[in-house]
């Protein structure tokens, strides 16, 4: 039996979310490919690699936001 897929891909910019040494990191507007169906995004190896160097050489940020963090045990139901 053969099981056909289709993936619908569209080019996205979306801003890229990374936990690190308990720092959250977001770096924005990074282009990716996003499935229309299920959310999940592929990026290009030059993209990853970019990204890693943007990481590991530490630039300064363009600017900082606030996050609240909220704790799913503590939330009512």
């Amino acid at each position: 039996m053969v099981i056909e897929w289709q993936e619908t891909l569209i080019e996205k910019q979306v801003t890229y979310t990374l936990h690190l040494n308990d720092q959250i990191i977001l770096i924005e507007n990074v282009p990716t490919r996003v499935n229309e169906e299920t959310g999940e995004q592929f990026f290009s190896p030059s993209t990853l690699e970019r990204l890693q160097q943007t990481i590991l050489n530490q630039q300064e940020p363009d600017h900082f936001v606030q996050v609240p963090v909220y704790n799913y045990s503590n939330s009512a139901a």
